[in-house]
């Protein structure tokens, strides 16, 4: 049995989950609605304030399914009662960032600043100069974007210079001299 798959999600105050005969899953809650369409090969059901997945037999893809099913309900379920949220910050002489309207402008070594818009569903804040937030309530849009932001200027290992994720440790290697 899946440990992550038998664990049920319990429903928060105000959010609600419905399910279609599709197994198309919708979580309504404060800070939004969310829907995806999960596997038919597994069941979901709504019982007393949680929600709980069972699968029908144990083949392997099934299996599989099982803990990845109730971990992306559960990733819904937290989205939209208290939301998702990254931390970019900005290393280098430099290196700023500054909001203009609905985008953000990137000024990160390169000949050309880089502006990158907001999508929707994704707010993007600045609180200062060196640092971005990123607030969402999909969990995988949130990392998506995140992501694509810090590709612009990935953290160099030398210097340490870059965009990098707020907790990442940025292994750093000595130069040349280093070698001696």
């Amino acid at each position: 049995m899946s440990r992550v798959g038998r664990l049920p999600v319990a429903l928060p105050q105000g959010v609600t989950v419905t399910v279609d005969s599709n197994n198309v899953v919708t979580v309504k809650g404060s800070k939004g609605t969310l829907t995806k369409g999960m596997s038919k090969q597994i069941n979901i059901a709504v019982e007393d304030s949680q929600v709980v997945v069972t699968r029908p037999n144990d083949e392997k893809e099934v299996r599989s399914l099982h803990g990845l099913t109730r971990a992306l309900i559960n990733n819904m379920v937290v989205g939209v009662s208290e939301g998702y949220k990254k931390t970019l910050d900005l290393v280098g002489v430099g290196y700023k960032v500054a909001k203009q309207g609905k985008k953000i402008v990137l000024n990160v070594g390169y000949s050309h600043p880089v502006e990158i818009e907001e999508v929707e569903g994704i707010t993007l804040d600045v609180p200062g100069p060196n640092q971005i937030i990123v607030n969402g309530i999909d969990k995988e849009l949130v990392g998506h974007i995140s992501a694509n932001i810090r590709s612009v200027r990935p953290p160099e290992p030398y210097k340490g210079k870059g965009i990098k994720y707020a907790d990442e440790v940025v292994r750093r290697k000595e130069g040349k001299t280093g070698k001696k």
